[in-house]
């Protein structure tokens, strides 16, 4: 738990690769900020703990190693499944190929996203590994609001209003 316990915090930030001069692998310039309710579990722990304690106007800039953001890449995450799966109206979908990114649900109904690597007549082959395990992480961003959560925000367990989810 962090030390803003169920405090919506609303920032910009840009994602680089390794360092803050890596490469940019994710921006919100140009579109809504990232508004998420703390102690709930919803970030990287590391990310929450870093912007947690900080007030609106603030920038910020750190790392976080892959082993504490999105973790090492693990064979296991190369998965098989039947190609049926994948089938609509008797022909292959056709978001499926090589290189593409799908977003497939578990039986929990968690959505991942899963990497096509390969094709064959009877099998499709995807990589389950978050695309950004194994790298290392730098955010630099802004604060643009910190405010209380509401009870029903924290029962919930998200944001409500702009930027969150209506219910």
């Amino acid at each position: 738990m962090s030390a803003n316990a169920h405090t919506v915090i609303s920032l910009n930030y840009n994602l680089h690769k390794d360092t803050a001069d890596g490469e940019l692998v994710e921006s919100t310039e140009g579109q809504e900020p990232l508004v998420f309710l703390s102690g709930m579990g919803q970030m990287i722990p590391e990310f929450e703990d870093n912007v947690a304690g900080l007030k609106a106007g603030e920038a910020f800039s750190f790392g976080i190693k892959s082993e504490n953001a999105y973790g090492k890449r693990v064979e296991e995450a190369l998965i098989e499944l039947p190609i049926d799966m994948f089938m609509q109206e008797g022909k292959l979908m056709e978001a499926v190929e090589v290189g593409n990114v799908l977003p497939m649900q578990d039986q929990n109904g968690q959505v991942s996203p899963g990497k096509v690597l390969g094709i064959t007549e009877t099998m499709v082959n995807l990589d389950m590994n978050h695309p950004l395990a194994d790298q290392d992480l730098h955010f630099v961003g802004t604060i643009i609001e910190v405010r209380e959560a509401t009870a029903e925000e924290v029962e919930h367990g998200h944001v409500h209003g702009p930027g969150g989810h209506e219910h």
